[in-house]
């Protein structure tokens, strides 16, 4: 498909890749930006996936408390170097995250950290949810990989879209400021804690709380 320069300047601010390689990527991904930014860096063509590799050791473990002190979150970010850790810039991405989490609420960082055991389960269910629906039995299987995969945009972090960009995943976000600041960043764990939870009590929804903060 035919691709827009703006499409194409979007992806190369965002990975540092070549104009061409851009282009390219957007019309193997049908013009869509996430797809295209990891096209590039599997294939080594974006300035993330040269960082990648790199070891980051350095960073910041950031705390956001929600107004109120009903939401708590802490989460550790990486960088490769002290100097990088200081700066402005990498602060305010390590706040967003937190805040990020503390309105979305994700359970893992990756797809990868998810268990097995987790994934066996939420298979079973939607199997059943489909089958329930009166789906043919030979599409279920495509129906439900397609909603394990928004499983993992709900739960994981980094596919997750952002709070304040809901154009731009997470991983997207972290692309962006790996070209802009030059080092591998990496986002390590988190935690999260909510007043209250496990605990029967009246029904708050604390996330939209968050995200209206965002927006003031």
């Amino acid at each position: 498909m035919a691709v827009n320069a703006a499409s194409v300047k979007e992806l190369r601010a965002s990975t540092g890749a070549g104009m061409l390689d851009c282009k390219n990527a957007l019309e193997e991904a049908n013009g869509d930006l996430t797809k295209a930014a990891e096209l590039l860096r599997e294939k080594g063509l974006s300035a993330a996936a040269n960082k990648a590799g790199r070891i980051a050791t350095e960073g910041v473990v950031e705390s956001y408390i929600h107004a109120g002190g009903r939401i708590g979150v802490l989460v550790e970010v990486n960088c490769e170097t002290d100097f990088v850790a200081k700066t402005d810039q990498f602060k305010d991405f390590v706040r967003d995250v937190a805040m990020q989490i503390a309105a979305a609420n994700p359970l893992y960082v990756r797809r990868e950290e998810v268990p097995q055991e987790a994934l066996d389960k939420e298979r079973e269910i939607l199997t059943n949810q489909a089958l329930n629906e009166g789906k043919p039995a030979n599409i279920v299987e495509k129906m439900v990989d397609g909603r394990i995969g928004k499983y993992y945009e709900e739960y994981c972090l980094m596919e997750q879209t952002f709070i304040k960009d809901p154009d731009k995943k997470i991983s997207q976000l972290i692309n962006e400021k790996v070209s802009k600041i030059g080092e591998n960043i990496t986002i390590r764990r988190f935690v999260r804690f909510e007043l209250g939870e496990g605990l029967e009590k009246k029904t708050e929804n604390f996330a939209e709380e968050v995200m209206a903060q965002v927006k003031k």
